[in-house]
């Protein structure tokens, strides 16, 4: 079973960016984990709206991006800094709606799912739900996923409570993910394969598909 407590060491809320105080706090992480909820999946046409960082002190902070919002420096400092490792599930996703919404170049990058999918060959299943229960042992709420995220003013408690868990256990996860890849000798592969993200990110922006096929 899993030692998470159910709800974070702390968790706040904020409209367009950061303040000061939280941007200080997570800045003196080597690493956070990070998640975002857009309108939809199609970069360009569906809207970034909430961004979710983690710190490993479980500290959650939920950033609601408005209607029309194109800049978000505090957390742009954040996703930018180079000795801030920024982790994510299916970063190749994030990556994109960060840049396309508010044109944060994220670096450096973990992605879990990459990791899941070199580490976890014994497993067809890589989603996010799956993983967390497997290496952390908690059963992730996955109800509110597909829902209208661009209501954030009135973000319901349930919404919250599962932007803020899609973000908290993917520190747990790296840690376990980069023990086994290292066991495998798969963590050279994986740090060239986190390097591609943004490059595969901008594909995804521009609408290109198949590029590698012959």
């Amino acid at each position: 079973m899993s030692n998470f407590p159910e709800n974070p060491a702390s968790f706040n809320v904020f409209n367009e960016d950061l303040n000061q105080e939280w941007a200080d706090r997570l800045g003196k992480a080597s690493v956070l984990a990070v998640d975002t909820e857009a309108m939809g999946l199609v970069h360009g046409r569906d809207r970034l709206c909430l961004v979710q960082i983690c710190d490993p002190l479980d500290n959650v902070a939920c950033i609601k991006i408005l209607l029309g919002q194109k800049s978000a420096p505090r957390l742009q400092m954040l996703m930018e800094n180079p000795s801030i490792e920024k982790v994510f599930h299916f970063a190749r996703f994030d990556v994109a709606a960060l840049t396309s919404g508010l044109n944060i170049k994220v670096d450096p990058i973990f992605c879990t799912k990459i990791a899941s999918r070199l580490a976890r060959t014994y497993s067809p299943r890589h989603g996010l739900k799956e993983v967390v229960m497997e290496l952390v042992g908690v059963e992730l709420d996955k109800h509110a996923q597909s829902s209208d995220w661009g209501r954030v003013e009135e973000l319901s408690s349930a919404q919250l409570k599962y932007a803020a868990n899609d973000a908290r256990f993917l520190i747990a996860i790296q840690q376990q993910l980069k023990k086994m890849l290292l066991r495998e000798k798969r963590w050279d592969l994986a740090q060239r394969c986190f390097k591609c993200v943004p490059a595969i990110s901008e594909l995804d922006r521009l609408r290109f598909t198949h590029v590698f096929e012959h």
